[in-house]
């Protein structure tokens, strides 16, 4: 017969008063005695002989367990100004390059650490990187509008492309894309900004041109190419005029370039330079509507730095492969490394070439980069004007499509 709720929670007291302070064999047979008295599951009576009651108190409370700090405040200072350094990265894209970027800043004089310090930074894991920058990462919290219009005729002579075909073992097959600095609104000239990006290895050109005009994007895509250290076979576009035209058409054929499309309205096929579009251009530039050879200038000033800045010392992850599990999909990413990493391991790259980046890589102090990068920022803005109003296909200009922080716009001069 069981006992009543008021009998069992005396029994409990005064048995969990015996259960605590009983060594490893007397507990064993105090519980097996309670167990059988209250018919309670033997798991369950543990539990409850280990409390007070309802009161869910410890009878004997456990002492914390006081853990000396591995990483103390000298190695989270480090992390985080290095973090800031490389453009607020996540930990499993900034530890493979944690060692190596903290050499080339002491190479510079931007830091100096004792043994110990740098010892610390050099096992530390990408998990333990992330958990030591949370409350940091929680100060920090900044996507577009399509202008593409369809192109000629010539999309019939044109192959289409999609995201599943690209399987590149090497550098040189490009995707390129343009992202228009409107401020919000299509109407007037305003600056566009040329991307290519290689597939394998991620490595980023940018051109800043006058509008879209097909001549102007020609002339940069031209200019681009000579800055790649690595021979381009190939290219992909949207489905936009200003790449489906008679003139880069007979060029690629010229030159020999596979040229492809992608499907209309699929953003995902152009997926390695839409993201590029935003962790290079959009991230470092921001929505607002820019206008005019000053601002151009400036523009192309600020990708002369962004190049070296995002190809040298931005690692990325690229996605290694995808298995279907159900209804989840898996995916698997390879170490994250940074372009001019990817290009030196790869076999379809001269010895010149690396030789070059490597000399160029050596000359680079990030932190310098990043203190210039971030003047001629302060600067476009203060170029940054107004949009117009007088255009009737756009939506309004929402404020939280501007950085944060921005200067006030200036009037717009008609």
């Amino acid at each position: 017969m069981r006992l009543a709720m008021k009998d069992r929670q005396a029994v409990t007291k005064a048995t969990a008063e015996r259960y605590v302070g009983a060594g490893k064999k007397e507990k064993g047979r105090i519980l097996d005695e309670f167990a059988v008295l209250t018919r309670y599951n033997r798991s369950y009576a543990r539990h409850v002989l280990r409390h007070f009651g309802e009161s869910g108190k410890r009878l004997r409370p456990r002492e914390p367990i006081k853990r000396k700090k591995v990483y103390d405040e000298t190695v989270v200072a480090v992390l985080r100004e290095v973090w800031k350094i490389l453009d607020y990265i996540c930990g499993k894209r900034l530890q493979p390059v944690l060692v190596e970027t903290i050499r080339a800043l002491e190479q510079f004089g931007e830091m100096k650490l004792s043994d110990e310090t740098r010892e610390k930074l050099g096992l530390i894991s990408a998990a333990t990187i992330d958990r030591l920058l949370a409350t940091e990462r929680k100060k920090y919290q900044l996507k577009g509008r399509a202008r593409t219009r369809p192109g000629s005729l010539l999309k019939k002579q044109i192959p289409i492309r999609t995201f599943s075909d690209w399987d590149e073992k090497k550098p040189g097959f490009a995707e390129m894309d343009l992202v228009a600095h409107d401020g919000g609104s299509s109407f007037g000239d305003f600056l566009q900004t040329l991307n290519v990006t290689d597939v394998y290895s991620g490595w980023c050109e940018m051109q800043a041109v006058m509008n879209k005009a097909q001549v102007r994007v020609f002339a940069a895509l031209k200019q681009i190419r000579t800055k790649l250290p690595f021979k381009l076979l190939g290219l992909d576009s949207d489905n936009g005029s200003e790449f489906i035209n008679d003139q880069l058409f007979r060029y690629c054929q010229s030159e020999q370039l596979t040229f492809t499309r992608s499907r209309p309205y699929r953003k995902n096929d152009n997926c390695f330079v839409e993201q590029k579009n935003y962790t290079a251009v959009r991230r470092h530039v921001g929505y607002q509507r820019l206008e005019g050879e000053e601002a151009l200038k400036t523009l192309n000033d600020l990708y002369y730095y962004l190049r070296l800045y995002i190809n040298y010392f931005q690692p990325v992850m690229h996605l290694a492969s995808k298995e279907r599990e159900g209804s989840r999909v898996k995916r698997t990413y390879s170490p994250a490394e940074t372009p001019f990493q990817r290009l030196l391991r790869s076999q379809h790259v001269s010895k010149r070439r690396k030789e070059k980046m490597r000399r160029e890589y050596e000359s680079l102090n990030p932190a310098e980069l990043k203190r210039r990068i971030g003047a001629l920022q302060d600067k476009l803005l203060r170029m940054a004007v107004q949009a117009p109003r007088k255009n009737y296909n756009a939506g309004p200009t929402h404020p939280w499509r501007q950085p944060s922080g921005a200067l006030k716009h200036q009037k717009h001069l008609e």
